[in-house]
């Protein structure tokens, strides 16, 4: 006796078809998998036995033998126990073997029959609609999450209520999807005080999407103002929330109640993250910081003190804005645009660029903090400003510019920049190629810099980019205070 159940596969972000076969045949009791399973899908074995008998069904008492098809991908992960029960009760005539060809299927069995949801349930989704399957059956608390994909959901919360759902004596729960909005309102600008510069280079990286290097002493704000920066980005569109969340999907991160990220992503590892943690791969090969932060921010708070290979393995998402993972069974490529937010002291003790302080790191000593970082990541930061100690006055006074005034300013230049771009007068190239010739400008920071002063016109409401909007963007390349002296 043999039935067949179709669930996929995640290949990074990217559903494969798999046929899992259960052939039910005479001999002693066993239960055998094969088609290269790992651990915790061999382990499936003992959760379909005892979720199988929970449900008050029959297990086969004979010897049965489960394929994962095909046989050279690996199958990872707890994700197929649904499906292995769901054909060994086809296997043995308990539910109809036709009924269940019209659906793909995933999700965890508990020991009692219960069902838990697993990472990936959207992009497994997605593979069921691009294979033309009607439904795909998942646990109760994941249905909002696969009907993101364009497919109809069946939510059951037990084995018996599929098993009952299959034979047609029950009707699948309804469900609601939420709205996308984030639970927690993001921080406010209102809360910085002073710190105009500072502000001002925060507004024109959520802008144009450029990426900022914020340096200067401990205790100036750098970090506070840096986690407000997602505050005064726009909403995701559509087609760019289902992106983010199919991401965070594979990585188990969605809320199950709040499946859409309909919200700029933003992350901030730790100094102490490995590379794999920052850019992906692992033994599973899964997303990583970068590619969580896809179309969102990503914040390196103290960024000297990150591991130099993970810093300069940000070089190519940087550019290209996607990431190839390659590993000797193959690669995987995950998206990761993202917009890089960095904070850093200017130097090991953290009294440089305070008149207040005094320096006490040698030269040896800040030629070593300056070696973390290589030029190259440098001269990708669009922006770089220094944020000094802040005044007492500044301190003691009101509330800033809430986050809400300043997103409309930054909306109403996207939508510029996003049509007829601001072209530069002739007296603004010129002082363009003056900049070039005297200042140490690569090809990427002449670039940088012309980009930034297209956002800055866009911001001014202007149609050209003039010699001040050129000054202003020369002003944010990597000032004195981050040179070595």
């Amino acid at each position: 006796m043999l039935a067949r159940a179709v669930t996929f596969a995640l290949v990074g972000l990217e559903p494969r078809r798999v046929e899992v076969e259960a052939h039910i045949q005479g001999g002693a009791p066993s239960l055998t998998i094969v088609g290269l399973a790992d651990r915790a899908c061999q382990e499936a074995k003992q959760r379909v036995r005892s979720g199988i008998l929970s449900a008050e069904l029959e297990f086969p008492g004979s010897r049965v033998t489960v394929n994962l098809a095909p046989a050279e991908l690996k199958k990872e992960g707890s994700g197929y126990d649904l499906t292995i029960a769901l054909a060994l009760l086809a296997a043995s005539h308990q539910i109809p073997r036709n009924r269940l060809a019209e659906h793909a299927s995933c999700g965890e069995l508990a020991l009692d029959g219960r069902l838990r949801r697993v990472g990936g349930v959207l992009a497994v989704a997605d593979g069921a609609r691009r294979a033309e399957l009607e439904r795909i059956i998942c646990p109760y608390d994941a249905c909002a999450e696969a009907a993101l994909a364009g497919i109809e959901p069946v939510g059951v919360r037990h084995l018996s209520d599929a098993v009952a759902y299959l034979r047609g004596e029950l009707e699948p729960p309804e469900f609601v999807i939420g709205n996308g909005m984030p639970r927690r309102r993001p921080l406010d600008l209102a809360d910085v005080r002073g710190q105009e510069r500072g502000r001002r280079a925060l507004e024109l990286a959520a802008a144009g999407r450029h990426n900022l290097l914020l340096g200067g002493p401990p205790g100036t704000g750098k970090t506070m103002l840096a986690r407000r920066l997602p505050g005064i980005l726009p909403p995701l569109e559509e087609e760019q929330a289902l992106e983010v969340t199919r991401i965070h999907s594979v990585a188990g991160l969605v809320d199950p109640d709040q499946p859409l990220i309909g919200y700029a992503p933003f992350r901030a590892p730790h100094h102490s993250a490995s590379t794999a943690a920052i850019v992906g791969g692992g033994p599973r090969l899964r997303p990583g910081e970068a590619s969580l932060a896809h179309l969102g921010v990503l914040l390196l708070d103290e960024l000297a003190e990150f591991q130099r290979p993970a810093l300069e393995a940000l070089r190519q998402p940087l550019e290209d804005g996607e990431l190839v993972v390659a590993r000797a069974v193959g690669s995987v490529r995950f998206p990761a645009r993202f917009q890089l937010i960095a904070t850093m002291n200017l130097c090991p003790c953290g009294a440089r660029g305070d008149p207040g302080a005094h320096c006490t790191c040698s030269a040896q000593r800040l030629a070593r903090y300056r070696d973390k970082l290589s030029r190259a990541l440098l001269d990708r930061f669009d922006l770089v400003v220094t944020i000094p100690r802040a005044h007492a006055l500044d301190l003691q006074g009101g509330p800033g510019e809430a986050s809400e005034a300043v997103r409309s300013r930054v909306v109403g230049a996207r939508l510029r920049l996003a049509g007829a771009r601001p072209k530069r007068t002739a007296s603004a190239d010129e002082l363009l190629t003056r900049a070039v010739e005297r200042l140490p400008l690569s090809g990427r920071g002449r670039a940088k810099v012309a980009g930034v002063a297209r956002t800055i016109a866009a911001l001014a409401g202007s149609d050209a980019v003039l010699p001040e909007h050129l000054a202003e963007a020369l002003a944010y390349r990597a000032p004195a205070e981050l040179a070595t002296p």
